[in-house]
């Protein structure tokens, strides 16, 4: 349910399925699960106790993702008619669209908080190996699923040309959410 929740992960890989079409959308919903495996990763390893004692870092960690979401806020209300939703020309490359992937998976404290409340109940000291990657692996299909489903499905044939007519709408709303999301974070 929580990589189904509409957010900054759910803007990000529609905006770059709409700019770059399907392939566009499938690599930064990839991309996306390998930043949430990152988590889920450090949630095995132990990032709950480590923020349990430092609570500065994930107020840094807090911040830093505001900021991301702020700056990619600004970037969707800047780009207007001829921003980075049209099918050519100011399209995504392949490399923007993994980048972009990545860093709002990475800059997301949600998913740090999500991580620690719900894996670190499962995890275990004596968890062997395959236990633990067993965890990390689930939670990067799962993601990765949804969003390739996502990505498929808004970039069939009959629904892609229609958002893209829309697409200056969209990037409107989308920075409306990032800003929102970004402020949401800030004030806690």
């Amino acid at each position: 349910m929580g990589a189904m929740s509409p957010g900054p992960s759910l803007a990000m890989v529609l905006r770059h399925t709409l700019g770059g079409g399907r392939l566009s959308g499938v690599i930064t919903a990839l991309t996306h699960a390998l930043g949430v495996g990152f988590y889920a990763l450090l949630t095995v390893w132990g990032l709950g106790t480590l923020i349990a004692r430092n609570p500065l870092l994930f107020e840094a960690i807090t911040w830093l993702g505001a900021l991301y979401l702020a700056w990619l806020g600004v970037k969707a209300l800047r780009a207007g008619r001829a921003g980075t939703l049209q099918a050519q020309g100011a399209a995504a490359t392949p490399i923007q669209a993994a980048r972009d992937g990545m860093l709002v998976a990475l800059g997301n404290p949600k998913l740090i908080l999500f991580f620690i409340a719900l894996l670190s109940q499962f995890v275990s000291p004596g968890m062997d190996l395959v236990a633990k990657a067993l965890i990390v692996a689930t939670a990067m299909l799962i993601d990765g699923g949804w969003y390739v489903l996502v990505a498929m499905a808004l970039s069939h044939s009959r629904v892609l040309p229609w958002l893209q007519r829309r697409a200056h709408w969209i990037n409107r709303a989308t920075g409306v959410v990032l800003l929102a999301l970004a402020l949401r974070v800030v004030l806690g």
